[in-house]
């Protein structure tokens, strides 16, 4: 990404600034703080402050420089200003690679934290002390790009310091670091002009001949406001009368920025005027732009004179070809037109807006059709921009641009209603997409959708295939509601409704009758139906999902038994994946997830932990988004194989917010997983909980979707038995295994058969514990309880701790007490001379 130099470099002082060593000399106490925070309203000088403190550190120090701007809302353009900001210190490359590694899109939490540990890694080796400033801060309101910042003050080494300038405090850990004296702060109170300085200022940058009286006056009516004072010294260059201007320099704050935006503007040529007040539509401002938006031919020799009047003008780059506005004086020439000239605005915004879709900057060119109030022109370079946006998966951009567009506007255009409908369903709302597809459909009666000349065989087959993305997104919407049926009928339709060779709509439509079968529990259908999606997928050249889905088919094999086919299955398409470039990188991290799932089920937990860590190295964007939960929920599992149980359940929490609603059936709900870890730790009420909450018990006919949420109610149950010996929590138990297994069997799901048989085997050895009994003295076995005997059974098993309580069904703390239990009655400390006692009693 080519970064504008001038967000990087550090603006040099003017020579006429006034020296301010009262607030230079406080930044510069204590000697290393953790946070700088300059925070005043606009106007107050708070970037010239840090500049010239930082001309003021010692020799040696370094300093990385970046100019905030809206567009750093885009956590993935963040982080690559910052990593070009600092880059200039020198290293910082192993950061500049993780993210470049990642292709387009939001770079998600977990590569985000990798660059900026790595960021902090290299600072922490950099020999002198540095300073990383971020100016305007307050132009940043996404929480990812908050985290981000909020990550790097956690972290930062001790001889480095983040500088903040920003008009409102950033949402940072302030009072903590006020505890701690890791701040030092400047706000409005200690930025506005003494007396002193205000006279000092007047006379040398604004070359203006005043009494120490009138300069004092202006200081007090200003209240020290270097802005206004600023602005009061542009119009007293063109008055006669300096007495009378300091005598009338009164009003509310308000008031007087109108006055004195009026009297400079009111200094300046008819043409100069025009000129300023035209281009306050923009946020920068170069030569061939001006030109477009005013109507000249003479603008980059307009803004250079601008700059050299000191009109507000500040240059981006060294060059001189790019400026802006400063922004209160923008905003105030903004607030002028639209006061002077209302209707002449959407006429700018539109000569605009053109001016940047012709280089092809689609996002600053429906920015200014929006501001312009032309909806109708934003939503149609929204759907020419559509094929690129969705090819680098800029889904925030896209959330924003159906946020920003009316409803009326979207219901007038066939794709914009379908990518309304898709954002309601990576919300969680499948039941708001139905009306959104609708309306899609009469779009397309009312407004077909035509091609631009030279459209790409892509864009035709979308435009072809409109119906049959229609009855998909249907079909998405059902299986997000757990409707398998009606998940099958859409995709049947939207099969329907493709030919041959619409590879893309047929592999979406399959994708959904295979997911309909898997979640009906028909395995077989499932994996075959599922097979040929992902073929047709691959026929489209659309790499990213055909190997993205591999996840479910993985899962699909996992789920008959079959994990050495699932394993066979990731280990293909990782070296597919491998040998690729682009979109196929964008699901690498994925199949390396998927891998370890397998590599968990057949109890190769260290293989399984080096996929997870390579997955995160590679970071989220090289995961598809409606997959990155199962990183989560795969490293719970290699937690709970390691009886780490608190860890697999924070896991498994952020595995529930992290799962998109609407991809793949829903068959192993997370709140049943987490049920399950609450009974290993011995959390009995937690359990009972979760089977309210969702009225498990209730569930007389359950279907494939239930099963997994039964087995763990099956679970519930015999811990319920192990802890008040009730008879009828077992025979509950026995009975719902009963319904359980005819369906499973049908479906040929050997992973639930097994899991059913062995539920069963532990009920029956419970049964016996309960109902055994002997006559006559107790003998050793006798000492023993049934459920001690079972312990000291699998004690002389290679199988560890959490796999003894795992297949006991036990937490580990409960294993822990029969095990000490054990270890007293037959009077042994360890392990293995309590396996030795118990064949010497003849127990084993």
């Amino acid at each position: 990404m080519v970064v504008l130099g001038t967000k990087i470099h550090r603006p040099v002082p003017r020579r006429d600034l006034v020296h301010r060593p009262r607030l230079t000399d406080l930044l510069g106490r204590p000697q290393h703080p953790r946070l700088v925070l300059v925070a005043a309203p606009a106007g107050f000088g708070k970037t010239t402050l840090l500049t010239q403190w930082l001309g003021s550190t010692t020799t040696g120090t370094a300093v990385a420089w970046l100019s905030l701007d809206e567009g750093d809302n885009d956590p993935r353009r963040f982080l690559e200003h910052l990593l070009a900001a600092i880059s200039v210190i020198g290293g910082f490359t192993e950061a500049t690679d993780l993210l470049a590694s990642a292709n387009h899109g939001p770079p998600g939490h977990a590569l985000t934290d990798l660059v900026l540990t790595s960021i902090v890694n290299d600072l922490d080796t950099h020999p002198a002390d540095t300073v990383i400033a971020l100016d305007d801060y307050h132009v940043i309101t996404d929480p990812d790009v908050q985290r981000s910042v909020a990550f790097l003050l956690e972290h930062v080494p001790r001889h480095a310091t983040l500088a903040i300038a920003t008009r409102a405090d950033p949402n940072l850990p302030l009072p903590r670091l006020r505890a701690r004296r890791e701040l030092v702060e400047i706000r409005a109170a200690e930025l506005r002009f003494t007396p002193d300085e205000a006279t000092a200022f007047l006379a040398d940058a604004m070359q203006l001949d005043l009494t120490d009286d009138q300069a004092t006056a202006l200081a007090t009516r200003t209240e020290g406001w270097p802005a206004g004072l600023q602005l009061a010294g542009l119009s007293l260059r063109g008055t006669s009368d300096t007495v009378r201007f300091v005598a009338d320099f009164a009003g509310t704050h308000r008031f007087v920025l109108d006055y004195l935006v009026e009297e400079v503007l009111g200094h300046q040529p008819e043409a100069v005027r025009r000129f300023l007040l035209d281009t306050s539509v923009l946020d920068e401002l170069t030569g061939d732009l001006c030109d477009a938006v005013t109507g000249r031919d003479d603008s980059a020799a307009v803004l250079e004179s601008l700059e050299r009047d000191n009109l507000f003008v500040v240059p981006l780059d060294d060059q001189r070809q790019w400026y802006r506005y400063h922004h209160l004086f923008a905003d105030a020439l903004r607030a002028r037109l639209a006061a002077q000239d209302p209707a002449r605005v959407p006429a700018l915004h539109r000569s605009a807006s053109d001016w940047y879709a012709a280089r092809s900057r689609s996002e600053d060119a429906v920015r200014h059709a929006l501001a312009g109030n032309d909806p109708g022109h934003a939503a149609y370079l929204v759907e020419q921009a559509l094929p690129d946006v969705r090819r680098e998966r800029r889904d925030v951009l896209l959330r924003q641009w159906s946020a920003a567009l009316p409803d009326n506007v979207i219901r007038d255009s066939a794709l914009l209603s379908i990518c309304r409908a898709w954002t309601r369903l990576i919300a969680g709302d499948p039941d708001g997409v139905e009306a959104w597809l609708e309306d899609a459909e009469r779009a397309m009666v009312t407004h077909p959708p035509t091609p631009e000349p030279g459209a790409s065989v892509a864009t035709l087959e979308e435009l072809r295939t409109l119906p049959a993305t229609i009855a998909i997104y249907r079909a998405s919407a059902a299986q997000a509601r757990g409707d398998a049926a009606a998940t099958t009928r859409h995709a049947r339709t939207a099969l329907d409704l493709t030919g041959p060779e619409d590879h893309m709509a047929r592999g979406g439509a399959l994708g959904f009758l295979g997911l309909g079968a898997w979640a009906r529990g028909d395995l077989a259908e499932a994996v075959t139906t599922f097979s040929q999606a992902l073929q047709s997928l691959a026929a489209a050249g659309d790499v990213s999902d055909a190997l993205g889905g591999t996840v479910g088919l993985g899962s699909m094999w996992q789920a008959r038994g079959r994990p050495d086919e699932a394993r066979r299955l990731f280990e293909r398409a990782l070296d597919t994946a491998g040998q690729g470039r682009g979109a196929a990188l964008a699901t690498l991290g994925d199949l390396h997830v998927g891998l370890a799932s397998v590599l968990v089920e057949q109890g190769e937990l260290d293989a399984a932990a080096e996929h997870l860590t390579t997955a995160t190295s590679l970071g989220e964007s090289a995961s598809l988004p409606e997959n990155r939960f199962r990183w989560c929920a795969v490293s719970s599992d290699v937690h709970r194989a390691h009886g780490e149980l608190d860890a697999a359940v924070d896991l498994l929490d952020r595995a529930e917010e992290l799962r998109l609603p609407g991809y793949y059936p829903d068959v192993r709900p997370i709140p049943a997983a987490r049920a399950r870890l609450h009974l290993e730790q011995g959390r009995l009420d937690d359990a009972r909980a979760w089977a309210r909450d969702v009225a498990v018990a209730e569930v007389e006919h359950p279907g494939h979707l239930d099963e997994y949420a039964q087995l763990t109610l099956v679970r519930l149950l015999l811990a319920e038995h192990e802890s008040d010996g009730n008879p009828t929590h077992m025979a509950e138990a026995l009975r719902r295994l009963d319904a359980l297994e005819p369906d499973a069997t049908r479906g040929g799901r050997d992973a639930t058969l097994t899991d059913i048989a062995r539920l069963r085997e532990a009920a029956r050895g419970r049964t016996a514990y309960a109902t055994a009994g002997t006559a006559g003295a107790p003998t050793a076995s006798d000492a023993l309880s049934g459920r001690e005997l079972d312990v000291l059974r699998l004690l002389a098993t290679a199988l560890s701790g959490p796999e003894i309580a795992r297949e006991l069904f036990v937490s580990v703390n409960t294993l822990r007490t029969h095990t000490k239990h054990i270890f007293t009655k037959l009077d042994v400390t360890t392990r293995r001379t309590a396996v030795e006692r118990g064949q010497e009693l003849g127990l084993l």
